[in-house]
């Protein structure tokens, strides 16, 4: 299993947009698409606090990860959505994404407290 977080960093004033394009576009496309979320929310402390949408999203495995985000990508309508929302600018400042393996883990959180 891996585990893919993605930080969303809006441009200045565009958090609202950012939000709505993700509720209104992204979270149905996941669906559309058989992306599992497991974690969305914004950054209270820390870098960017209060701006910034932070989600985490799992796969079996990369090769899942690539088809996925590339048929998701490659939906018109996530095409159009973006394109209409940027119109005036980018909604960007940011974006970072990494990828975490957590084989090496598997079985430890079954003994957690």
């Amino acid at each position: 299993m891996i585990y893919e977080v993605r930080e969303y960093v809006p441009a200045a004033g565009r958090f609202r947009d950012v939000v709505d394009l993700f509720t209104s576009v992204v979270v149905p496309l996941f669906r559309k698409h058989g992306m599992e979320m497991t974690q969305v929310g914004c950054t209270t402390i820390g870098d960017n606090s209060f701006n910034e949408l932070v989600y985490t999203m799992r796969f079996s495995d990369l090769a899942e990860l690539e088809r996925k985000w590339g048929t998701f990508l490659a939906d018109p309508d996530w095409a159009s959505a973006l394109a209409s929302r940027e119109e005036n600018g980018p909604l960007y400042q940011a974006i970072r994404r990494r990828v975490i393996d957590s084989t090496l883990f598997e079985g430890v959180l079954d003994h957690a407290v």
